[in-house]
C-alpha cells in the first residue's frame, strides 16, 4: 500500500474520499464502468456490518432467504409508481443462450415484485402471517454518476420484506426496523443519525410512507444511510396477496420493505475519517488491535517477538494483527495502520520488555496526546477499556460536529446561506412548491421529517405560511 499523503479533506473532500478508499484497500474500480471490486479489507468491514444487523434482525423474529436475481419485466409493470420510479435505472436482459427471450428480464434493482409474487403463493390464511423475511444479496441500478460505495451500478445490501394481517402491524414493523437501523448506526458504527419520514417527493417508488436515517458527513452533506418503507396494500393488490381472515373473509395483506447497503461503508469513511486516513469504530473494524514489534538486534528480536506472541494470545477475544514485516520501518507501519483506521496500535520494544510496559496509540487521537504508556499486566482489560473509550469518543465527536453544523435560520436568505455548508432545521409547510423552490435555489432537499417534533407550530421558512413540522434540509449524496 502506498504511504503517500492523502489530499486534504478541507481542500478537496471528494478527492480525499476516492483516494482513501483505494489507498486503504477497501475497494477498487472494476473494468465495467460504475462497478467496484470490494477488496478483502472492505469485505471484512461489510461482514462485520452484516453480523451486527443480522443479529438484530433475528432478535426481532426475522429469518433469511434468497430470491432470484432476474425478474420478469411484467412484474415491475404491475405497480405503476414502482416501474416509473425505477425505469431509468433498469438493466434489461433480452438475450439468453444466444436466443431472444420471450419476455425481457430485469436484473433486480430491488425485490418487492418477485417477493410479492412468491408471497401470493405462500400466504393463504391469517395463520400464515406475519411473514418476516430478509435477504442478503446484490442489486443493479444503472446510475449515470457513480462513486465507490456511495453510488455504484451494482452494490450489496440486505432487503427485508414483511407481510402482515393489519395496517397497524405493518406500520409498527416499519418503525421497528427504522429503530433497528438507528440503533446499529449509533451503537456499532458510532454514526449519529436522525430517524424520520421522507417527503412525498423523496419517498420510495410504490410506498405509502418512507422512513430514513440521515447522517451528516465530514463535509456537512447528508447521506441517506438506511430506509424503511410502509407499502400499505399497493404491492398486495398488484400481486393479489390475499388471506382468509378470522371471519373467513378474503383480505389483502399489508407489506413493508427495508434496506441498508454497502453505502453505509461510505458513511463510516466520511463521518469519521481524517487527513491521515480511515478511523474505524472498534465494533466494526476488521482489525481492532495491531501489534507492532520494534527491535534492531537479533537478541532484541527474539525477546520482543516472544512478548508480542504472548500478548497476542492474551488478546484472543479481539481481532488482532501482528505486523511482522521486516522490509519497512516502524514509522512506515504506524502511517500504514493509521491509513487503514485500526482503532488501537500497541508498540512493543526492548525497553518495554525491561519495564513490563507497552505503548498504546489511539487512532482517533493522532500524535502524542493519543499515546499512553501502560503495564503489560491485565492487558486484555486495558484493551477493552481503550476500545470502549474510542467507540464512545468517536460518536461524541461526530454528534458534536453535526450539532455545530446544524442551524435554525430565521429568514429564507439566511436559510440559503446555511444549506451551502450545513443543515437547516426549519419549519416547512409540506407544500410541493416550497420543496421545489428550495431545490432550485440551493440544490438542497428535504432530508427527513424527524420522528421527534417540538409539539408546536411555526411558519414555513420558504413561504411563511403555517407549518406543523420541522424538517432537516441539506445538500446530499
Amino acid at each position: 500500500m502506498s504511504n503517500e499523503k492523502l489530499p486534504s479533506r478541507r481542500e478537496n473532500f471528494s478527492d480525499w474520499y476516492n483516494q482513501l478508499v483505494l489507498k486503504s484497500e477497501l475497494a477498487d474500480y472494476a473494468p465495467v464502468r460504475g462497478c467496484m471490486v470490494v477488496r478483502p479489507y472492505g469485505w471484512t468491514l461489510w461482514e462485520n456490518i452484516q453480523r451486527g444487523l443480522d443479529r438484530r434482525f433475528k432478535e426481532t423474529g426475522h429469518v433469511n432467504a434468497a430470491f432470484p436475481l432476474f425478474i420478469p419485466m411484467s412484474f415491475l409493470e404491475k405497480e405503476k409508481e414502482h416501474v416509473e420510479g425505477f425505469s431509468p435505472e433498469l438493466a434489461v436482459v433480452t438475450i439468453g443462450g444466444g436466443e431472444d427471450l420471450e419476455e425481457p428480464l430485469i436484473v433486480r434493482p430491488t425485490s418487492e415484485t418477485i417477493i410479492g409474487y412468491m408471497y401470493s403463493k405462500w400466504i393463504k390464511s391469517y395463520r400464515d402471517l406475519p411473514v418476516l423475511i430478509n435477504q442478503w444479496g446484490n442489486v443493479v441500478r444503472w446510475e449515470m454518476r457513480t462513486k465507490l460505495f456511495l453510488r455504484t451500478l451494482e452494490f450489496y445490501w440486505q432487503e427485508g420484506h414483511t407481510a402482515h394481517a393489519t395496517e397497524q402491524e405493518a406500520r409498527e414493523e416499519t418503525l421497528q426496523m427504522l429503530n433497528v437501523y438507528a440503533d446499529f448506526a449509533v451503537n456499532d458504527a458510532a454514526v449519529p443519525v436522525v430517524p424520520g419520514m421522507k417527503s412525498e417527493r423523496e419517498k420510495f417508488a410504490g410506498a405509502v410512507n418512507s422512513y430514513t436515517i440521515e447522517a451528516m458527513m465530514g463535509d456537512t452533506r447528508a447521506l441517506q444511510a438506511g430506509t424503511s418503507h410502509f407499502l400499505g396494500q399497493n404491492f398486495a393488490r398488484a400481486f393479489n396477496i390475499q388471506y382468509l381472515d378470522w371471519n373467513n373473509e378474503l383480505q389483502h395483506v399489508w407489506t413493508t420493505s427495508w434496506g441498508l447497503s454497502t453505502r453505509f461503508i461510505g458513511a463510516i469513511i466520511m463521518t469519521h475519517g481524517d487527513d491521515n486516513g480511515l478511523i474505524l469504530p472498534p465494533k466494526l473494524a476488521p482489525i481492532q488491535v495491531v501489534l507492532v514489534p520494534i527491535y534492531k538486534s537479533d537478541d532484541d528480536k527474539s525477546k520482543v517477538l516472544e512478548t508480542v506472541e504472548r500478548i497476542r494470545k492474551e488478546l484472543h477475544e479481539y481481532r488482532v494483527h501482528v505486523d511482522s514485516r521486516e522490509e519497512v520501518t516502524p514509522g512506515y507501519k504506524y502511517n500504514d495502520w493509521e491509513m487503514r483506521g485500526v482503532p488501537l496500535r500497541i508498540e512493543i520494544g526492548p525497553r518495554d520488555i525491561e519495564n513490563n510496559s507497552v505503548v498504546f496509540a489511539r487512532r482517533d487521537i493522532i500524535g502524542k496526546q493519543g499515546k499512553s504508556l501502560l503495564s503489560q499486566d491485565h492487558i486484555a482489560d486495558q484493551v477493552n477499556e481503550a476500545l470502549n473509550t474510542i467507540q464512545k469518543s468517536m460518536y461524541t465527536r461526530a454528534l458534536g460536529f453535526r450539532k455545530a453544523n446544524t442551524k435554525d435560520p430565521k429568514t429564507y436568505d439566511g436559510f440559503i446561506q446555511v444549506v451551502k455548508n450545513g443543515w437547516a432545521y426549519s419549519w416547512w409547510c409540506e407544500r410541493d412548491e416550497c420543496e421545489l423552490r428550495v431545490k432550485e435555489d440551493t440544490k438542497a432537499t428535504t432530508r427527513c421529517i424527524p420522528i421527534d417534533q417540538p409539539g408546536e407550530e411555526g411558519l414555513c421558512i420558504v413561504c411563511n405560511k403555517p407549518a406543523k413540522n420541522r424538517v432537516y434540509f441539506a445538500r446530499a449524496y
